[in-house]
């Protein structure tokens, strides 16, 4: 038998020891863990019990802006306070290998799915409001008891990621845990720790709960909110759904990070750059060579000057879809060879990258063409202090909340809830952005005025000097349902990006369609005087990003050259002569974007592109010249 319980033990490490490394469980619990597992042991309740607190302890002092503050909480005092204590007459003791317990979850979901579900799962509404001391008595889910629990589920919810699978599978999970588990406080010197473990055999989540030291008959549970986190302001403001504070003395301009910032990111990406080199010239009727693994290049290059080759050893041009990295190693044996990426260019198309670099074009805001954006890792007490400050004004203060570095509104929320951004900071590096509360819209005949993004991909030919083009056809997503400022999970309301939804209507309209329809909606603003402003962005960005040396900006290797998609919004602005204008949103920038709607409908668009970037030769080309 002892020889089953060492293979089992073996295969549980084999498996989760990396997870239980990663969040610090001690080796001495990992096989009473294994065996309660297995056992689906929740022991708990022989340990500790829940007891409820009528009044704050005498050896808690609650200072006067504390108070104010509790009182300004929706239902000051509604609710009844909870705490765990040890009721185990021996007590606990740490040493002890069996000192470790198992915490169910009562709710696990994406936030994404949280409302639909609240509504359709029988009894989760009546346990979640229950849990969270909110009144509810009702059978009949109802939209205020729900609002009630998607408001405060933000002081219950834990998180996790899967570490494999499809971008889909790797959207954070949040879990809200069971009555015990969530009955368990905060301390700044917790008496345990607590992380969530994903067993595999079932394939379900667990939180794994263990002392951090002996504990008496009476001692209370508790656990460190902001487990990890050492600087004072950071704890503060992690704290805040719990400890409502003011952070208005933070100030909220955000420089542009040190060098040091981007030195670490080129390490972190392992990208090695380039000597310097000659650019290299060509004959005037040289065929170039081709080596690509992009099957809408293969499918479309038709022009005569290129060709493909299966060999990469013996290309004129590596066009690669993903990242290259070794650059050094490139420019010193195959300098004549073109390459379809910029060394550093994730400065454009990951998020708290483009947003720190574009304040190089703008004030302590950053500039008008990119919504006023903060990196949640690195500036969120800027952040705080700035939504607080727009609340005193009573201005609008609906965010969206995106992960760095991933695409197709994946992870993508919009609150106006502090306590919801400030957690999902939690579950993945993200950056905010304010909403855009006044978009332009579009008057759809079937639906009325909705949302709608443009994307145009542009041509960077050579970094410096500056030359960019942007190829003349255009694209369009729009939303499904009219635009409002209100069900802000409403998908199909407040996004665009339809053509990866399942069941979900795909509106199309083709961009020499959309102009006269733009024009006759909006008949003092020409799409030629739009397109211009939105052309001067492009101008600026590009400009930015391409004005300080590598890593602190897009390397200007001679061999390089891209294409890019640029998402962006029109948003209704005011000029500094007091005219209302249409002021271009850029969204994001996207490296190797999708090309099969521009292939579909312009068979020539990689002719194009290639003609563009490879030959230097635009006549005939549908592109225009920015810079």
């Amino acid at each position: 038998m002892a020889g089953d319980g060492e293979e089992a033990l073996a295969a549980f490490v084999a498996l989760h020891g990396a997870a239980l490394s990663a969040s610090r469980v001690p080796t001495q619990y990992w096989e009473s863990l294994s065996r309660k597992l297995r056992g689906e042991v929740f022991d708990a309740g022989d340990y500790f019990g829940i007891m409820q607190v009528e009044e704050v302890d005498e050896e808690e002092e609650v200072d006067e802006e504390m108070e104010e503050q509790l009182k300004k909480k929706p239902n000051p005092g509604n609710g009844p306070c909870f705490k765990v204590i040890v009721t185990n007459e021996n007590g606990l003791q740490a040493s002890n290998p069996d000192s470790v317990f198992l915490v169910d979850h009562a709710w696990t979901y994406r936030a994404e799915h949280a409302r639909q579900q609240l509504r359709r799962v029988p009894g989760l509404l009546h346990r979640m409001a229950n849990l969270m001391g909110i009144h509810f008595h009702g059978e009949v889910p109802d939209e205020g008891s729900i609002e009630q629990v998607l408001q405060e589920m933000w002081k219950y919810n834990q998180t996790y990621q899967l570490s494999q699978g499809t971008a889909e599978e790797k959207v954070p999970v949040w879990y809200i845990m069971d009555e015990f588990g969530s009955r368990i406080q905060h301390s700044d010197q917790p008496s345990f720790a607590a992380a969530p473990l994903f067993y595999i055999p079932q394939q379900i989540a667990y939180t794994v709960l263990w002392p951090l030291r002996d504990l008496e008959t009476g001692d209370e549970v508790t656990r460190d909110y902001a487990y990890g986190e050492t600087d004072r302001l950071i704890r503060k403001c992690v704290l805040l759904p719990w400890v409502p504070t003011e952070v208005l003395d933070v100030n909220c301009f955000t420089p542009e990070p040190p060098d040091e910032h981007y030195q670490a990111i080129l390490a972190e990406n392992k990208e090695k750059l380039p000597v310097a080199i000659k650019p290299p010239v060509y004959a005037k009727d040289k065929v170039f060579k081709v080596f690509t693994d992009i099957q809408q290049v293969l499918n479309n290059l038709t022009h005569p000057r290129f060709v493909f080759t299966d060999n990469e050893g013996e290309a004129d041009i590596l066009y690669n879809f993903s990242h290259f990295k070794d650059y050094r190693k490139l420019s010193e044996e195959r300098p004549e060879v073109m390459v379809n990426q910029f060394p550093c260019e994730n400065l454009l198309t990951v998020k708290d990258c483009l947003a720190s670099i574009a304040r190089r074009a703008g004030g302590p805001d950053g500039p008008r063409w990119l919504p006023r954006t903060f990196n949640l890792q690195t500036e969120l007490p800027q952040f705080i202090s700035y939504f607080q400050q727009r609340e005193r004004r009573g201005e609008d203060n609906h965010w969206i909340c995106k992960p760095w570095n991933l695409a197709r509104s994946l992870d993508t929320h919009i609150t106006n809830n502090l306590n919801s951004i400030i957690r999902h900071r939690e579950s993945s590096p993200k950056v905010v952005c304010k909403y855009i509360e006044e978009p332009v819209l579009f008057e759809r005949e079937d639906v009325g005025l909705v949302k709608f993004d443009v994307r145009y991909v542009v041509l960077l030919r050579c970094a410096r000097p500056l030359q960019l083009y942007s190829y003349d056809v255009f694209w369009l997503r729009f939303s499904n349902r009219a635009f409002s400022l209100d069900d802000l999970d409403d998908y199909e309301k407040h996004f665009t990006v339809m053509n990866y939804a399942p069941g979900v209507t795909l509106k199309q309209v083709h961009c020499e369609d959309f102009i006269p329809l733009f024009e006759k909606q909006y008949p003092e603003y020409p799409w030629t005087t739009v397109q211009a402003s939105i052309f001067k962005a492009f101008a600026e960005l590009f400009q930015v990003a391409s004005s300080k040396p590598a890593p602190l900006g897009i390397c200007d290797y001679p061999s390089s050259r891209a294409i890019y998609a640029i998402d962006l919004m029109l948003k209704w602005d005011t000029s500094r002569d007091g005219k209302r204008i249409m002021q271009p949103q850029i969204l994001e920038v996207n490296f190797n974007p999708d090309c099969d709607r521009a292939c579909q409908y312009h068979p020539t668009f990689f002719n194009d592109v290639f003609s563009t970037l490879f030959l230097d030769e635009t006549d005939n080309c549908h592109v225009t010249r920015i810079v």
